[in-house]
């Protein structure tokens, strides 16, 4: 088979190729103007400049293409047929324009892609989980990777997008926003038998249950040395759901965030939310990633939904 060649070969010549890339957008964007309005104070007003500069402009492009693009007349500006086929393509790039934007504004309105997201177990199960749900339905598009741990992962190093966390500290390199304070109190076994209000006094005869060591709970571990409670420990574990598991088998006593005690049935909140234990929770992000759309949207999401729930987060005032 031969090459094809000169004309016929598929490819534009050198003087097209010059033609064509001497040409910009607002070239055929000020033609277009001139073809839909039929004069140059039209196009003038289309376009937002003067007319000297809509007539210089026209002079300008006429002269690179070397053709009449426009008949002057006693009626205005009616185009040659060169003129004519760069408004038909004006107009297609114009709709194409057009088109893009509005698919790239519905991305925004429809946020989506992944969110790497880190969290606590007990914030999961006792908070989280049916928000999340919520979310998924509000934006399908959205995929929400969850990492469970006790660590806060290094948000720099991108191990994860947004970290929900509990702090009353938040790492100063990252942004954020708190959405409520969580409240801690007392919980135990209603099989104990033990009245709710009780003083600490009265409670620290009971076994009790404590955080170990890499739950980092270093407010809980000092309220409980204040209150001579540490040498009441007969167990200790490092996470909040091991600890509601302990509560559960009736091990003993132990500190709880409200949002985890209060939703089992057969443990009670023994004392009111100990001020000295609360703590806010907040919603944390790497500084570049402020303008993503999608992780703006789990924020404003959770900030509503989880500021609706505050009063059961801080917990219920027993006296």
């Amino acid at each position: 088979m031969q090459k094809r060649t000169g004309k016929n070969s598929g490819k534009p010549s050198v003087a097209e190729q010059r033609t064509r890339s001497n040409l910009a957008w607002n070239d055929f964007e000020l033609v277009l103007a001139i073809a839909n309005a039929g004069s140059l104070s039209g196009a003038s007003r289309a376009l937002g400049v003067s007319h000297a500069t809509v007539f210089r402009r026209l002079g300008d492009v006429e002269q690179r293409l070397g053709v009449i693009l426009f008949e002057r007349g006693r009626t205005g500006y009616r185009p040659t047929l060169a003129g004519e086929e760069l408004a038909d393509t004006a107009r297609v790039m114009d709709e194409a324009a057009l088109a893009a934007e509005r698919k790239v504004a519905g991305r925004d309105l429809e946020p989506s892609g992944e969110i790497w997201t880190t969290t606590t177990d007990s914030l999961l199960m006792g908070l989280l989980a049916p928000l999340f749900t919520q979310f998924r339905h509000k934006y399908p598009a959205i995929v929400l990777d969850v990492a469970v741990s006790n660590q806060l992962f290094n948000l720099t190093r991108r191990e994860a997008d947004v970290a929900i966390r509990p702090s009353n500290r938040p790492p100063e390199n990252l942004i954020g926003r708190p959405l409520t304070t969580i409240g801690q109190a007392v919980y135990g076994h209603r099989d104990l038998g033990l009245t709710p209000g009780a003083s600490i006094e009265t409670l620290a005869s009971q076994p009790w249950i404590g955080a170990g060591p890499r739950l980092q709970d270093s407010a809980v571990d000092q309220w409980m040395s204040n209150n001579a409670l540490k040498q009441a420990c007969v167990y200790r574990v490092d996470t909040l759901v091991s600890i509601l598991s302990a509560i559960r088998s009736g091990m003993g006593l132990a500190v709880l965030p409200c949002y985890l005690g209060d939703e089992d049935r057969d443990i009670i909140q023994l004392t009111d939310p100990i001020p000295e234990l609360e703590y806010g929770l907040w919603f944390l992000m790497h500084p570049d990633l402020r303008g993503v759309v999608r992780i703006h949207a789990l924020m404003d999401f959770l900030t509503e939904t989880v500021r609706a729930q505050k009063h059961r987060l801080a917990g219920q005032i027993l006296s």
